[in-house]
């Protein structure tokens, strides 16, 4: 017998080394059917209605049976499902179902306009959508050339048994439960990918970015040592999950241990402790609009006791009663690229230290020469792309290609290395707002803003906001001729509304004689936020 070499194996540490052999989403789901059959992995926390739960043995034999169904539509592997729905237990199935399959399910966000999901369909070729009855007519109206479309909680059709025929067929979600025993088994193929989430960038059109079988297992791996989550602990997931915080952050989380998942359709100020102390929550993600409920003098006793948060802020332990985990990443990075521990006892506001799996490097981005301690510059990361960090832009090669300097992946998050390896946030490309945890991309705004009859230029900019931490606002300069202000600003607001999803409409438009240039007649976007900052709130 000939003795094969390392060489003849791959490289180690490559996607076809030992990294992620031999596991993908099924496999996960397999593992702890078999180790934890009893356990609880989803419990269903819905605003009206009855509380669902679903053990691990319950949960791979759900996603298995929709997997069924959608093989038996004709979705197989490499094929995209458009999954645009709110919170709900039957989306977290298809996602997990495609996966199944060997599809990629495409979540998008449901405040999207008709454009913008015509735009995530045809950008990734989707071929049926998943959805609930509130977007059906979205989607109708988008144009989106689809197979057929499932709609959860729809009143099922006895038609419906059988194959869709047909284009733009309307089904229920519950006439995809088919038999799992009769799916047929599929490779195990880590580098697969498994789903594409649209994220804005500073260019005019949101990016699809992929992730793979071995990012999940990667983000399941990861991220429960990252934030001290355990098998019998509770994660409450409220953020919305066509989000990489909810997928990744939370859900693989959960998945990586064999712990509980506990979904509500979103925040919920009135419900949030009835919810946490009900199901005895030890794990959330934390939000600056969620602070003010924890911080309440009234907070019941609980059992939760960790909160994941974007730097380390010791006063915030005290004052919320829970033990802020600082974590750092993006969707691109699928899960926590660098993370802080309070037991680490990190200086204040440190975002942490890289996370193992990620190298990083703080680059000055106009030389390209590496930062000293305590200068300003831009983070890179490092990692094996379809691994730690996403696979591609999908249909995208441009975007892809200036997103990486070699192996390093620019964040274009503004930071300074400290002493000790610590990384602190500084101040990100403000062409991307952050607008209640939604990525904005001003530029976007900028180009629809920028085709009413009557302005002459537009600058967009972030404007704090108390409960959002920002919203958006437009600067316009009137061309000749252009309508008196009020109507000018009518105008655009109707535009907007029409062609960007709601969070990304500006909250006012403030006409200018000009705007304050800097060298180079650059527009000074930070002299704008400090003019937005001091007109009245919003």
């Amino acid at each position: 017998m000939t003795v094969g070499t390392i060489a003849d194996a791959g490289t180690i540490g490559t996607p076809d080394g030992h990294q992620v052999h031999g596991q993908d989403i099924p496999w996960l789901l397999r593992h702890w059917a078999e180790h934890r059959p009893e356990h609880p992995a989803l419990v269903w926390e819905p605003a009206e209605g009855s509380v669902r739960s679903w053990t691990y043995a319950e949960l791979l034999r759900d996603t298995r049976r929709v997997a069924a169904g959608l093989v038996g539509r004709g979705i197989g592997r490499g094929d995209k499902v458009l999954v645009h729905s709110e919170n709900c237990p039957e989306m977290v199935l298809a996602w997990l179902a495609c996966a199944t399959v060997g599809a990629v399910a495409v979540t998008t966000n449901t405040r999207a306009t008709p454009s913008e999901i015509a735009y995530f369909a045809a950008q990734t070729g989707s071929v049926a959508a998943v959805t609930q009855p509130r977007f059906t007519e979205a989607l109708a109206e988008s144009g989106a050339e689809l197979a057929w479309t499932a709609v959860i909680g729809a009143e099922r059709d006895g038609a419906e048994d059988d194959a869709a025929g047909g284009s733009n067929r309307t089904l229920a979600f519950d006439a995809l439960y088919g038999d799992a025993d009769a799916l047929p088994e599929r490779p195990i193929e880590p580098m697969l990918p498994f789903g594409i989430m649209f994220t804005s960038g500073t260019t005019s059109r949101p990016k699809g970015v992929v992730h793979t079988h071995a990012n999940a297992i990667w983000a399941s791996r990861s991220g429960p040592r990252s934030i001290d989550l355990g098998p019998d602990d509770r994660y409450l997931i409220y953020l919305p999950f066509f989000h990489v915080n909810a997928q990744s952050w939370s859900f693989f989380s959960v998945l990586g241990v064999g712990a509980t998942a506990v979904l509500m359709p979103k925040w919920s100020t009135s419900r949030f402790w009835d919810v946490v102390v009900r199901h005895e929550i030890t794990h959330i993600s934390l939000m600056p609009f969620a602070m003010g409920t924890l911080a309440a003098k009234d907070r019941p006793a609980s059992k939760l006791r960790v909160g994941v948060f974007g730097q380390v802020a010791a006063a915030l332990d005290s004052m919320l009663g829970v033990k802020v985990y600082a974590a750092f990443g993006m969707t691109e990075t699928v899960t926590h690229a660098v993370t802080g521990k309070p037991s680490e006892y990190l200086p204040a506001r440190s975002m942490g230290r890289p996370a193992p799996g990620y190298g990083f490097v703080v680059v000055d981005p106009d030389t390209g020469r590496a930062c000293a301690e305590g200068e300003v510059g831009e983070l890179w990361l490092r990692g094996e792309r379809g691994v730690q960090l996403f696979l591609e832009y999908y249909g995208n090669a441009e975007a892809t290609e200036k997103a990486f300097v070699g192996d390093w992946f620019r964040t274009g998050d503004m930071v300074v290395l400290g002493a000790g390896g610590n990384i602190f946030y500084r101040e990100r490309d403000k062409d991307l707002l952050k607008v209640g945890g939604e990525n904005v991309s001003a530029r976007e705004v900028e180009d629809v803003v920028g085709t009413v009859p009557g302005v002459g230029s537009v600058a967009v900019v972030g404007k704090k906001h108390d409960f959002l931490d920002e919203v958006v606002v437009a600067f316009v300069i009137r061309a000749a001729g252009a309508p008196e202000p009020d109507e000018l600003e009518k105008n655009i607001l109707e535009l907007c509304r029409t062609r960007l999803s709601d969070y990304k409409v500006p909250r006012a438009v403030y006409c200018v004689d000009a705007f304050p240039l800097g060298t180079l007649d650059k527009i000074l976007k930070k002299r704008l936020r400090e003019m937005a900052d001091e007109r009245p709130p919003v």
